[in-house]
Formats: C-alpha cells, sequence, structure tokens
C-alpha cells in the first residue's frame, strides 16, 4: 500500500536550489571541514569513494584515490551503483528528503562491507531566529503562519534513521554556531548561497508583504539582535555509519558480562 500522506519537501525545488548554491558559501565549507575532521582520524585507504553532490569540495578530495559523483533525483532515487565503494559522503544532500530512512538505505546498499558513510544535515535549532520572528509576524498582519522554515531533524531520531537503515555502529554529533549579521539581507543572502531557501511543498508562492516584513525585521531585532547585529543560530548534525562486516565490534549479549559492576566499582552488590 502507498503512502498516502502528502510530501514535506518539494524535492524537485531542493535540486534547483542546491544547483544554483555557491561551493564557498559558508555552510559548505564548514560542512566539508567537518566531514575532513572525523574522516581524518580513520587510518585506512580508500580506493572509490562516492559523493553525493555537485562536486567534491577540496578538502574531502584527497580521502579516496577516485570519486563518483551521484545525486538523488526528482523521485529520490539515488543514482549508485550497488556495493560498488568504500566511502560515501553527503553534504546537505539528504536536507529535504521526503523519505530519509529510505535514502539512507540507498546510500548504505552503495557501500561495500565495511564501507563508510559521513553525511550532514541541520539540526533543530537551526534558525530557531528566524522561525520564531516569522511566526509572530504572519500572526500579527496576516493571523495566521504559513510553513517559512522547514522542520530540521532531531540528533536522537536522526541516529536512530542510520540504526534503522542498516548501519553499523551508527553516530550522530552535533556542532552548533551562532552567528551575527549585520542585516536582514545578508542573512537572505548567506541561505540563498548555500541553497536552503524555502522548498517546503506547502509554502506560500506569494511575495512576502510589506507590512510583514516590517514585522519579522522588528520582532527579528527587538528579540533576536544585540550590539545593532541579528543573531542566527546554526546546528550541523554529522552522520557517521559503516556497512555491516563480521570483523566490525558487536555488542555484547544480555546476561554475557564476566565480571560485576559492583566488583569494578569497590562497592558492595545489593540486590533489589
Amino acid at each position: 500500500m502507498e503512502n498516502s500522506r502528502p510530501p514535506l519537501f518539494d524535492f524537485a525545488a531542493t535540486l534547483k536550489r542546491q544547483a544554483r548554491a555557491t561551493a564557498d558559501a559558508f555552510l559548505r565549507l564548514a560542512a566539508a571541514e567537518g566531514v575532513a575532521d572525523r574522516l581524518a582520524p580513520v587510518k585506512r585507504a580508500f580506493a572509490r569513494g562516492l559523493f553525493i553532490g555537485e562536486a567534491v569540495p577540496k578538502q574531502l578530495a584527497g580521502f579516496a584515490q577516485s570519486w563518483t559523483l551521484a545525486d538523488f533525483d526528482g523521485k529520490e532515487i539515488l543514482g549508485a551503483a550497488p556495493e560498488s565503494f568504500e566511502l560515501a559522503v553527503s553534504l546537505f544532500s539528504l536536507q529535504n528528503i521526503n523519505d530519509l530512512a529510505g535514502a539512507l538505505i540507498q546510500i548504505r546498499r552503495a557501500l561495500k562491507s565495511d564501507g563508510l558513510f559521513l553525511g550532514v544535515v541541520l539540526g533543530g535549532a537551526t534558525l530557531r531566529e528566524l522561525r520564531d520572528s516569522f511566526a509572530h509576524a504572519e500572526s500579527e498582519t496576516l493571523g495566521g503562519i504559513t510553513p517559512r522554515v522547514a522542520p530540521f531533524g532531531d540528533v536522537r531520531d536522526l541516529g536512530g534513521l542510520l540504526q534503522r537503515a542498516g548501519f553499523a555502529l551508527p553516530v550522530a554529533d552535533v556542532e552548533r554556531s551562532l552567528l551575527r549579521y549585520r542585516d536582514f539581507a545578508a542573512l537572505a543572502r548567506d541561505l540563498r548561497e548555500a541553497g536552503m531557501t524555502n522548498a517546503m511543498a506547502e509554502r506560500s508562492r506569494k511575495f512576502l508583504r510589506r507590512d510583514t516584513l516590517a514585522a519579522l525585521l522588528s520582532h527579528y531585532a527587538g528579540h533576536h539582535g544585540e550590539g545593532g547585529r541579528l543573531s542566527a543560530t546554526f546546528e550541523m548534525i554529522y552522520l557517521t555509519g559503516w556497512a555491516p562486516h563480521e570483523s566490525q565490534q558487536q555488542p555484547l549479549k544480555p546476561g554475557s558480562a564476566k565480571a560485576r559492576l559492583a566488583d569494578a566499582l569497590g562497592v558492595p552488590e545489593r540486590k533489589i
């Protein structure tokens, strides 16, 4: 039975926005550096790497001997051969996927056994100031709110999705930054350059009314401004997982421990 729920994101619009994104957008540079930092301690030479996106950032080029470019199409299908890569990297290509679990499964299937996946998505605290300001402005001028800022994932939920997708040793970790912008136009420009503007399926296609914009700017400056600058939170969640292999560390079965916790802590054991 097909899923009858309407899509949350217009993924075709997302692809167009990402295609127009600039490689030196600060979000993409920060994400590439974060992935490089997490790859650096891995003592392994990767022969074939899969980069899910338009071009491999220079920070990541040296981590695989050769790279193949692929991406999800408008139907959220990844054009990558199964079991062909030792490494797969995604910088925001999963951001507006409607079936995120299915996308992660496709990436895992593209990896060879014991292959590594590293991806970046924006987390739940991202743009919370903008979300709050839009809600207040539209409530004040329109009597209701429309989808303006996309919902972002929670780190625990994303870690669970990695596990559901069949990745071994799944890890999701967070880096949060608070940026200060001289004005709202600078924030909007950064979002456009990173390909992160609104692509929700139910977004308004109308231009933002002048009174709504004025209310937005007033609330933003009054509640999220300091020293003449506007604050904006960005939360990056880094996803790490391995395609399963028999050599990987396995969790112990319940009841298989050979030492008591009380002995390790040097305290008497109490039975409840």
